[in-house]
């Protein structure tokens, strides 16, 4: 394996398999099987799920509700998720654990970095749920800050297309996928990776970040295999 730690953000519309809303369970159970096939083979996973299948603030925002109180449904939502996928997980005897950073002590552990990182050594997925905790960060900012508080190798954001292009590909026929960038470049383009904040993270703590499409059957184990699947994004300043 090329990395022995790795940091996954799953966007919440990727459990909606072919569903509107929601979680569809046949998509979820084998993202957990591929995950189980990771941790069989040595790897250590941090799990970030995004709300976006139930909420998502910044569209609440827009409706009208008060954008802070629509970011915390947000969070919530994403503690879902993750409570889904540990039950997913736990029912082909992957041992997991969510870990919130918001305090719901009836359902998941409070986010510690160093219970989190013992829950890795152990062989435990961990899932980071509620995002940072706080009004106005994405889960994808979530996502690179505990990449780099787990010390993790590599970021990996699995999405429903195959890596970064120059334009939105179901819009644009013409769009180009990279294969390479570095950090400064995503910037400056304003390619649509992950918002600035979580590039930034990315950027100054030297830690990778692949893009790939998690429909792709078997891509998770074939890219930290070495496989080069998706785009990466590394480098810059």
């Amino acid at each position: 394996m090329i990395c022995k730690r790795v940091l996954l953000k799953l966007s919440g519309e990727a459990l909606m398999g072919k569903a509107d809303f929601g979680i569809d369970p046949e998509t979820i159970a084998r993202m957990a099987g591929e995950i189980r096939d990771l941790v069989n083979a040595g790897v250590q996973i941090g799990l970030v799920i995004g709300g976006g299948n139930i909420f998502r603030g910044a569209g609440l925002a827009e409706a009208g509700i008060d954008r802070v109180t629509g970011d915390h449904m947000g969070m919530l939502a994403t503690v879902m998720n993750s409570l889904a996928m540990q039950d997913a997980l736990e029912r082909i005897d992957v041992p997991a654990r969510v870990m919130s950073s918001l305090s719901i002590h009836e359902v998941c552990e409070d986010y510690i970095r160093r219970r989190a990182v013992r829950h890795l050594e152990k062989g435990r997925v961990v899932l980071l749920a509620a995002g940072t905790g706080n009004p106005f960060f994405t889960t994808d900012s979530a996502a690179s800050l505990r990449a780099v508080e787990i010390g993790a190798e590599l970021l990996i954001k699995a999405t429903k297309v195959n890596g970064v292009y120059s334009a939105d590909p179901y819009k644009d026929p013409t769009a180009e996928m990279y294969s390479r960038l570095d950090y400064d470049q995503v910037l400056i383009r304003k390619l649509q990776v992950m918002d600035a904040t979580a590039i930034v993270l990315c950027r100054d703590n030297n830690i990778p970040l692949r893009v790939m499409n998690i429909s792709d059957h078997g891509a998770l184990m074939r890219l930290l295999q070495g496989e080069d699947i998706g785009t990466l994004v590394e480098g810059g300043n």
